[in-house]
């Protein structure tokens, strides 16, 4: 497997990106990055210690006044300039995000890159208007105004499933707001996350704005979670951690933002159109190897289409090209690492014991013996308690199970701890509006099921966390909402001092 970008000289200064530069981590421990494609080792370097954290966040902390005091004119004319360089470098980060995580070039090169050129557009756009609620006079003696201000120095952790596009999901609404931050990635996929941060230094953004560390989560993450100068903690991954990051915070009293594990379901009605649906659960089931929060895994289908539809995704999961992520033809590249493979195939392995594996269920050998690959696997038969419909897999692995009335396939639907995405298929605008309306979840899509857009959020519910990333909605995390109010009558007896001294 040839073809394949050398970051060694890139990145020879080591990975921690802190005041504007690169530096060497200082815990005297090494990582190497893995193609997952290869099992070889592309890059090694020197993790962060907890006092690279401190060096990190004073460094944001000193940025901060200069950044919050920039006019959101400011701050989106820079944002804009960081969109350019980010597109005019888009081969390169769609290339090193294909070695580091195993996704498919045309994944990354049609998806991930231009979501995250998309993502700096629209906060470019948005940093200038950063809304509250209109002057008036509410209670006739004053006037009242809301001021929308930044909060400060914002310590957030980034998972690997998508190190660019999680990058940019902290970092650009807390910048645009006017906040400063310190990023931390996921050790296993460090590195456009660094080059995410060169290109706003490049752009103009001021150094300290944006800091990487890269280092252990239980030593470095929760360090960083628990300073005392970060004032807020934005956090993607499992709901385990999720758990583990909302303790230190809330013994700090951060602002907390969670996006967590999902378990989406991708409901058919008996009206759906079979062959949109069936192209849409493989689609959706195997973006990214499966390795997505948002991914369909529970697939219900009305009894009447049930057998046609397990028939149809067994027939098209079949057609799906594994193989080497920088080739042009391949649909599924491998998973991020073969001790997740090792994970998924082991929910498989035990899921033959109580239910039938219709296609998949096995790693691929010949020429990608030594990658962490894992065939599209469709699984039928089991139990809505059991293990593989109500835990995260997180891999290429659907669930199907039948459904009769549409009571019982939205009650099943919800059926899991968790809230994230979820999916309608029907013909019948009433019957896919109550889905929409009774599916508890952060996005219902209708007829689709995976597509995301700048403008809307993305968040979830009960145990997917809560909060938004993406859109408008976002400046909620990462703003102060402050209420101003001026006194209108230049009395100095107000009327309301009775209730201490004096009568009327």
């Amino acid at each position: 497997m040839g073809n394949r970008f050398q970051v060694t000289d890139r990145f020879a200064d080591g990975a921690q990106y802190i005041g504007g530069r690169l530096r060497a981590g200082t815990s005297g421990q090494e990582h190497s990055v893995i193609d997952p494609a290869t099992g070889e080792s592309v890059y090694t370097y020197a993790l962060a210690s907890t006092a690279d954290v401190d060096e990190a966040v004073a460094a944001a902390k000193a940025a901060f006044p200069g950044w919050a005091g920039a006019t959101p004119g400011e701050r989106s004319d820079a944002l804009h300039r960081f969109a350019a360089v980010l597109a005019e470098r888009a081969e390169d980060f769609a290339r090193v995000e294909s070695l580091q995580c195993g996704k498919p070039l045309k994944l990354t090169t049609e998806f991930d890159v231009p979501g995250t050129v998309d993502n700096a557009a629209f906060f470019a756009g948005a940093a200038r208007h950063l809304q509250g609620q209109s002057a008036a006079e509410y209670s006739g003696d004053h006037t009242s105004y809301i001021r929308r201000e930044p909060i400060g120095v914002v310590g957030s952790i980034a998972p690997w499933n998508y190190p660019l596009q999680m990058a940019a999901w902290k970092i650009l609404p807390a910048v645009a707001a006017g906040n400063t931050i310190v990023l931390k990635p996921a050790e296993l996929t460090p590195l456009t996350s660094l080059m995410f941060a060169q290109a706003a230094t490049d752009a103009g953004i001021p150094d300290g704005v944006i800091n990487i560390v890269n280092g252990a989560g239980r030593t470095v993450g929760e360090h960083l979670v628990g300073h005392p100068d970060v004032v807020m903690t934005s956090f993607t991954g499992s709901t385990p951690v999720g758990k583990r990051v909302a303790e230190i915070a809330t013994a700090t009293v951060k602002r907390l933002h969670l996006e967590l594990g999902g378990k989406a379901p991708f409901v058919v009605f008996d009206d759906a159109d079979l062959e949109a649906a069936a192209h849409g659960a493989v689609a959706a089931s195997l973006i990214n190897s499966g390795q997505d929060c948002t991914a369909a895994t529970r697939a219900y289908v009305q009894r009447p289409l049930f057998d046609a539809f397990v028939a149809r995704v067994a027939e098209l999961m079949e057609t799906v090209r594994i193989g080497d992520p920088f080739a042009p033809t391949t649909d599924l590249g491998p998973l991020i690492s073969h001790v997740h493979r090792d994970r998924v195939a082991g929910f498989v392995e035990r899921a033959r014991g109580y239910a039938t594996v219709v296609t998949g269920g096995e790693a691929p050998g010949g020429d990608l013996k030594d990658g962490a690959y894992y065939r599209p696997t469709l699984i039928t038969g089991a139990a809505q308690d059991s293990e593989v419909v109500q835990s995260e897999i997180f891999g290429p692995v659907l669930v199907a199970l039948p459904f009769d009335s549409d009571d019982e396939g939205i009650r099943l639907a919800n059926d899991t701890p968790y809230g994230l995405a979820a999916s309608a298929w029907s013909r019948d605008v009433y019957r896919a509006n109550r889905a929409t309306r009774e599916i508890k979840a952060g996005c219902v899509w209708v007829n689709d099921h995976i597509p995301i857009i700048s403008e809307m959020p993305h968040g979830g519910t009960k145990a997917s966390g809560y909060g938004k990333d993406m859109s408008a909605y976002s400046f909620e995390e990462y703003t102060q909402v402050k209420h101003v109010m001026y006194d209108n009558t230049a009395v100095a007896a107000k009327d309301w001092h009775r209730t201490i001294f004096g009568d009327r």
